[in-house]
């Protein structure tokens, strides 16, 4: 923490007069001076505080959630000019924080005060302030997302695996043999064989489907060792651990090759390997594609995406949330004034965030400017808290 005055200023900030002029750092709101000049810390150029005059500040009302909570029944109805009429209703915890009405879930008009995320403040900027940042809001709305996973991939050349499905397929000709026998010594390490190969070929990412498909097949797949037109080959693709849980047995593919860039393969995953790696932390996928014209190669490096719909959900654009680490943070503009929330986030979607909680739909995000509103909050939550303590606010 720096102390004493920045560049030589008269006094100190937390002194000066109501009318003062406040610059502060925008990457790091606490650090104010009462002149411009550069931050010390990261040498950005200081920003100057402005305060929203009487003309434009906003006439939102501005309520704590316990004053709200304490409201009668029917007195909700009155405060948002409700067309229900004064319809008997009690307003619970978690609507009371978001403004809305427990009915109809229609804003309340009022600011939240103190549900404010810790460290952010309610603000309130001017249509020429708005203007000279670009802000730019959208309204949380129920529609479909999609997810999109690029990865790379290879077209398999597996002979390990190849071997190992010939002897699963062995051991059970030998326990075939073997079950017309009336020695039990001579089924007995037939079946450990079977179990043995199956568990070599669990281990190489075939699961019960695939060995089914195998024992079906009655021989090894050859596609593992070369390709031939028109029949199906193997790609190996490596997926994230944090994307596992949109990638399943069934889901589809598309597959690009350097050679051919204009031409898509279609496949399916078939299996996941259900080891993960310790070094790259993902699973490898298996999937079979068609090849057509014998254009895939055994040991080919290829492309592969994967597109997964996630349904309708209430989503916000992805530039609208401010990823702390702690918390995830959207700015919901009301008229002139900008309030904080903190929200939670399922899917991620090409697009947009899946909302679980913290927004409404309907109510606007912020989409562009949000990092000097962002700098804005947190700086007034500063003056907040260091009024409240007691303390100055020092020109450095």
């Amino acid at each position: 923490m720096f102390s004493g005055r920045a560049g030589g200023g008269k006094g100190m900030a937390g002194h000066a007069g109501h009318n003062a002029a406040v610059y502060y750092c925008p990457m790091h709101p606490t650090y104010t001076s009462d002149k411009p000049g550069s931050c010390p810390i990261c040498n950005m150029k200081l920003v100057l505080r402005e305060t929203a005059s009487p003309e434009t500040a906003s006439t939102v009302k501005t309520m704590t959630v316990e004053e709200i909570l304490a409201m009668k029944p029917g007195e909700i109805c009155l405060l948002h000019k409700c067309r229900m009429g004064k319809c008997m209703m009690v307003m619970t915890e978690e609507f009371a924080r978001l403004g809305k009405c427990p009915h109809c879930g229609e804003d309340l008009g009022v600011i939240v005060k103190d549900a404010a995320p810790k460290g952010y403040a309610n603000i309130e900027l001017g249509p020429d302030k708005q203007q000279l940042i670009g802000v730019r809001t959208e309204p949380a709305s129920r529609r479909i997302l999609n997810k999109e996973i690029r990865t790379t991939g290879k077209i398999a050349y597996d002979p390990e695996l190849y071997q190992v499905q010939e002897e699963y397929l062995q051991a059970i000709e030998a326990s075939r043999k073997a079950s017309g026998s009336t020695l039990s010594a001579l089924r007995r390490p037939a079946e450990e064989l079977i179990e043995a190969a199956r568990t070599k070929l669990r281990l190489l990412g075939l699961d019960d489907s695939l060995i089914l498909d195998l024992e079906k097949a009655g021989k090894p797949d050859k596609s593992l060792l070369y390709a031939q037109p028109g029949l199906p080959v193997w790609v190996y693709t490596p997926i994230y651990e944090s994307e596992l849980a949109y990638v399943k047995p069934g889901t589809d593919i598309e597959v690009r090759i350097s050679s051919a860039p204009d031409f898509v393969f279609h496949g399916t995953i078939r299996a996941l390997d259900p080891v993960v790696d310790s070094v790259t932390r993902t699973v490898r996928a298996r999937a079979v594609l068609e090849n057509p014209e014998g254009r895939l190669k055994p040991e080919m490096f290829v492309d592969v995406v994967i597109r997964i719909p996630l349904g309708e959900v209430l989503a916000i654009p992805v530039e609208s949330v401010f990823d702390t680490g702690a918390q995830k943070i959207v700015f919901v503009a009301r008229g002139g004034s900008f309030e904080p929330r903190e929200v939670t986030v399922g899917a991620r979607g090409d697009d947009g965030y899946e909302i679980k909680s913290g927004v409404s739909e309907g109510e606007n995000v912020v989409v562009s400017g949000n990092f000097l509103i962002d700098s804005e909050s947190r700086l007034k939550a500063a003056f907040e808290g260091l009024g409240q303590s007691g303390g100055h606010v020092h020109g450095s």
